[in-house]
């Protein structure tokens, strides 16, 4: 059993994500024909009893197309203008392609908000779920319309990736314009080695995200392994690989060495520890001296006032915040506080024994407990 056999023979369920660039012809107009096609190798793929969720770029194109305008807008207004055009023509067009199947496509436009809010969280998730019992192909998006700088998650290949943590799906496929994960930059011409695993994400695997976008495109490959670190350290593959390759769902499923695949960490992370690993932005920092890191690392412990050693940021019981080593400035762990900015202030470097005094009250002798700890 080679590689991808073993990574990937115990998937059942997937969630793909197809960039703009796969989506759209030559002069950058939505390609129906291509999307007809993907769905096609879509409902191959639940023939064989795979679940899939598609999230799909798009509806800005489709959007633009539709105006008339001759390029992407370059202000927000503009841009969820598009995208509300946008929207419905393609959901309305991935529909007509599941329909010759007997399948109905169901549309879920999704914000930051949904995810960082855990009820929604929750909600979103149930909706998905009931969706896939049924004959119904989930399209996922983000809320263009109403989205702004604050609330959107900068490209589809990270809404992807948590959309892959909340259903806790086997494999995330990233279809996109490009083969794979190339080991020099591409140039026209020239024929470039493409990484057939990656076994982790390394400052070196980083380096090979080359500053390359296309023009209908928001993100390149340094978002995309962004969202393969998200899925891999969650304990799911990830393979990136290209869209307009005839049947390249099926290739994949079929373990032939397409794209690239990155493989998934041995231990798969519970849903609620994704939520605080992956999910929710940090609201602050808090730097740990070299006993806490090895504490956290090594023991499995809790997070105690005597070892930290600096705090920035606000935020307030709950919130989660980033863990980093003091000596290196690296983020090693994410956690849920029991106490605010103010109070981890006031306590900080002090032994648990103190905490009363100086506060005047000690719920929690941790200031982030380990159950709500999660390594990254």
């Amino acid at each position: 059993m080679n590689t991808r056999e073993k990574t990937l023979s115990n998937v059942s369920k997937i969630v793909i994500k197809i960039g703009s660039r796969v989506l759209t012809d030559d002069d950058g107009l939505l390609d129906k024909n291509q999307i007809m096609e993907l769905s096609n190798q879509v409902i191959k793929l639940r023939s064989r009893g795979f679940c899939v969720v598609i999230v799909s770029s798009g509806s800005i194109v489709a959007g633009i197309s539709a105006l008339g305008l001759q390029k992407r807008p370059t202000i927000l207004p503009e841009l969820q203008a598009a995208a509300a055009i946008g929207q419905g023509k393609l959901i309305e067009t991935y529909n007509e392609c599941f329909k010759k199947h007997g399948y109905h496509a169901a549309q879920l436009l999704l914000t930051r908000q949904d995810f960082e809010d855990r009820q929604r969280y929750l909600n979103t998730s149930n909706t998905l779920h009931s969706l896939l019992n049924f004959k119904i192909i989930p399209i996922v998006n983000e809320n263009d319309t109403i989205s702004v700088e604050e609330i959107t998650f900068g490209d589809n290949d990270i809404l992807s990736a948590l959309v892959t943590n909340l259903l806790r799906a086997d494999l995330l496929i990233l279809l996109s314009s490009v083969d794979g994960l190339y080991t020099t930059l591409p140039t026209p011409g020239k024929r470039c080695r493409i990484l057939s695993v990656v076994d982790s994400i390394s400052d070196d695997i980083r380096k090979l995200a080359f500053k390359q976008k296309t023009k209908e495109g928001v993100g390149g490959m340094e978002s995309k392994l962004e969202a393969a670190n998200i899925a891999t350290g969650s304990g799911e593959a990830v393979i990136i690989a290209n869209g307009r390759q005839s049947e390249i769902l099926s290739k994949i499923m079929n373990y032939d060495d397409v794209g690239t695949l990155f493989i998934p960490h041995k231990k798969k992370i519970a849903s609620r520890k994704r939520w605080i690993g992956f999910t929710v932005r940090p609201k602050g920092k808090i730097y740990v001296d070299e006993g806490a890191l090895n504490a956290l690392q090594k023991k499995g412990k809790s997070l105690l006032p005597s070892g930290v050693v600096k705090i920035d940021g606000k935020f307030v019981k709950g919130d989660v915040v980033s863990i980093v080593s003091a000596g290196d400035d690296k983020e090693i762990a994410r956690g849920l506080m029991n106490y605010s900015d103010d109070e981890a202030r006031k306590v900080k470097g002090l032994r648990t024994s103190l905490m009363k005094k100086t506060l005047g009250y000690k719920p929690y002798n941790e200031i982030i407990h380990r159950d709500n700890i999660v390594m990254l």
